[in-house]
């Protein structure tokens, strides 16, 4: 039997294996409140217009209440005969209200009306993860305001490289996570315009007022091209770019995480509900969810890719291959919103072991670059000669096993000897941290202050 929805062309159904790879249903039924939103809007406008009696639309806008509350409450039954959750909710209809349903789609296509359905769908979602990513860049500024004068090693290859401050390093995610934030409001700008009226790719000879169904679903203002309009999906792109670039930083920081708690490293303390333990090795407590969410991370760059390999080649307007555009977005949707809230419960209940930071920080030489500088401040050496004569005595330092702040002054002079009792005074981790007060830097005054200014900007 032919479907009853496109089926006049027909004289026969679809196999069994057609049906099964050109249903939709089992994932688009999740834009059901869309659809619903953006078919009422639709009807509005038919009834302002006088395209359709005031009368029908009544009826179709009652008919469309009592499905979302079916759907609602689990009451509805979603047909995989009937591909998709437009035809589902139009058959639907017609079982409720007779032929007036049959009026509803007059003026537009299951092309306008998906993309309308999912530029709605993906700007509820840029407004949710906006919230969450605003959530952890919140408990990550308390952590960095709470933590302003906590030293570690900071690292460059993971090598010490200079001492920071625990509380910069927080502030360093916060600073990532707020581009990742502007990625999405932007995205959700640019997405904000109506395809609603477009119709199957040319727009329509009814007398449509597409200005008054953009106002009315919230969009600034309609497409200004039909064939856009139904063809593109770099809306849905842009939105998974954000979100691949947002859970690779997530994604960096799981892997910190995962270093930071091992026994070898032993800088922070995961809390239970975010650890797991082993089968067979009791003394485990293993980082699963960190482990986990920089895992998830392939999840969302691979639903990217996906999309992008569909759209590389399609010509103007719709093709089928277009269907294969939810599945990767709503599965990199979720995963990004689970990765950030498990993110956020670790990292406002993250414990740094103060004195293990403070002992790693002072090994490797760290404070190497303070020396240099001091040879440049107190001797007028250029830099360059500064390089070189600290290399020389991290040298002689590593040659008897000791920190440079345990060499005795004679054996520095034996290398530079305008070198005085004062050189000792830039090399604890405490003075090389409260030294870099450059705008950006690591002192803990800076660290307060910048911690305290996002709080405030967070709310």
């Amino acid at each position: 039997m032919a479907n009853k929805m496109w089926g006049g062309r027909f004289s026969d159904g679809p196999d069994a294996l057609m049906e099964e790879i050109n249903a939709s249903i089992d994932f688009d039924k999740r834009l059901h409140a869309q659809d619903i939103t953006a078919s009422k809007a639709h009807a509005r406008m038919l009834a302002e217009t006088g395209i359709v009696s005031r009368e029908d639309v009544e009826k179709i806008l009652e008919g469309l209440d009592e499905i979302a509350s079916e759907i609602s409450s689990g009451k509805f039954t979603f047909s995989r005969a009937l591909e998709d959750i437009h035809m589902n909710v139009e058959a639907r209809l017609a079982e409720i209200i007779g032929d007036a349903a049959g009026r509803l789609h007059t003026a537009r296509s299951r092309n306008d009306q998906v993309a309308t359905d999912f530029r709605l769908y993906i700007r509820d979602a840029c407004d949710h993860v906006r919230d969450q990513i605003t959530a952890l860049m919140r408990a990550f500024a308390v952590q960095a305001e709470r933590h302003a004068e906590v030293i570690m090693p900071g690292f460059t290859h993971l090598q010490t490289a200079q001492p920071v401050t625990f509380g910069h390093h927080m502030l360093a995610y916060v600073e990532m996570l707020a581009r990742d934030r502007s990625r999405f409001e932007d995205a959700r700008r640019r997405l904000n315009e109506s395809p609603l009226g477009a119709a199957a790719l040319a727009g329509t000879s009814f007398p449509v007022d597409r200005h008054m169904t953009a106002e009315m679903l919230g969009f600034d203002a309609p497409m200004r091209n039909s064939l856009d309009a139904v063809s593109d999906r770099d809306f849905v792109l842009e939105v998974l770019a954000a979100a691949a670039i947002c859970t690779v930083h997530l994604s960096r920081f799981a892997e910190e995480l995962v270093i930071w708690s091992s026994a070898q490293f032993d800088f922070v303390r995961l809390p239970d509900r975010f650890t797991t333990g082993s089968s067979i090795m009791p003394q485990k407590r293993n980082p699963d969810a960190a482990e986990l969410a920089r895992a998830k991370s392939g999840r969302v760059i691979g639903a990217l890719v996906t999309l992008l390999v569909v759209m590389k080649g399609l010509p103007l307007a719709y093709s089928k291959d277009m269907q294969e555009d939810k599945e990767p977005a709503f599965e990199a949707l979720d995963t990004l919103s689970l990765v950030l809230e498990v993110m956020r419960g670790m990292v406002e209940a993250l414990e740094p072991v103060e004195e293990k930071l403070r002992a790693a920080a002072a090994h490797g030489f760290s404070t190497a670059t303070d020396l240099a500088d001091w040879l440049v401040r107190a001797l007028d050496m250029p830099f360059r000669q500064a390089h070189h004569v600290t290399g020389a005595l991290v040298a002689k330092a590593e040659e008897r096993g000791v920190d440079l702040a345990d060499l005795l002054l004679e054996e520095m002079q034996a290398v530079e000897p305008r070198i005085t009792e004062d050189v000792y005074s830039v090399l604890t981790v405490e003075n090389s941290v409260r030294s870099r007060t450059s705008y950006g830097g690591t002192a803990p005054d800076n660290v307060r202050r910048m911690a305290r200014w996002w709080l405030e900007q967070l709310g």
